[in-house]
């Protein structure tokens, strides 16, 4: 298994290389907005549900573990923080993790394993530039957009439960949560995405790309781009807080 994770990791890395040397060729323009509406444009609803819910269980579970100190007016705050620092922008990597992430992998397995990949490099081209590149682009512009919208929605769901459940006052909710959010609690997420979207691309390319056995191994390669994915949002998100919390952006 270590062996087989190592082999995974030099892969990668690899793969990340002849990027690299691709990013500094003709880019496809067109691919990559093509690839930013399929990738992106389509996931919108995915993760605006999900911020949507997010934010009034959170809300809601605020409200309940506050309530017997008298803190549920505090709930705006907190709904407002935990979004934008921390559940908005992974929650998001992790929907993109389970859409996008099996989506290249399938699409590029399957022409892995009916050898359309090895017809492109057949006619000189390079399928890192053709087929890596658009989608990694793609999936890096995406996500921090997916995340602002989904920060919007998480902080509205919570004002619908705080009006018309906890009682309270919608103007009350937005001003506090004005008064609570700073600048730099809003970049402290959205500045971990652009990472998150690399990864999320990158390993789901390297595993459609190195898919093998035919539909079974599109398969395989398929749960592990979704499962190594959100591994990867999970513990890169712990280093990158531990970053910012040591290196403030230095930003009011």
């Amino acid at each position: 298994m270590a062996k087989r994770t190592f082999f995974h990791l030099g892969g990668i890395g690899l793969l990340a290389r002849d990027l690299g040397r691709a990013a500094v060729s003709r880019w496809e323009f067109g691919e990559v907005l093509r690839q930013a509406d399929t990738l992106g444009v389509q996931s919108i609803s995915i993760t605006n549900i999900t911020a949507l819910f997010t934010g009034m269980v959170l809300a809601l579970q605020t409200a309940y573990s506050l309530s017997q100190f008298g803190g549920k007016l505090f709930v705006s705050r907190v709904v407002a923080l935990s979004l934008c620092r921390e559940l908005g922008p992974t929650l998001t990597a992790l929907m993109v993790a389970a859409r996008v992430g099996s989506g290249i992998t399938a699409e590029l397995g399957t022409m892995a394993v009916t050898e359309q990949v090895d017809a492109i490099r057949a006619l000189g081209a390079s399928p890192v530039r053709k087929l890596v590149l658009p989608r990694v682009v793609a999936v890096v512009a995406m996500v921090p957009a997916l995340t602002v919208m989904a920060d919007f929605l998480g902080i509205m769901g919570g004002l619908f439960i705080a009006v018309f459940d906890l009682k309270i006052g919608a103007g009350f909710y937005i001003t506090t949560t004005l008064q609570s959010l700073r600048v730099n609690d809003f970049l402290h997420g959205l500045c971990k995405t652009p990472v998150f979207g690399f990864e999320i691309a990158l390993i789901a390319c390297y595993n459609g790309l190195s898919a093998s056995g035919g539909a079974d191994g599109v398969g395989r390669a398929t749960t592990t781009a979704v499962v190594v994915g959100s591994i990867a949002v999970l513990v890169t998100d712990f280093f990158l807080t531990k970053l910012f919390i040591a290196l403030p952006l230095g930003i009011n």
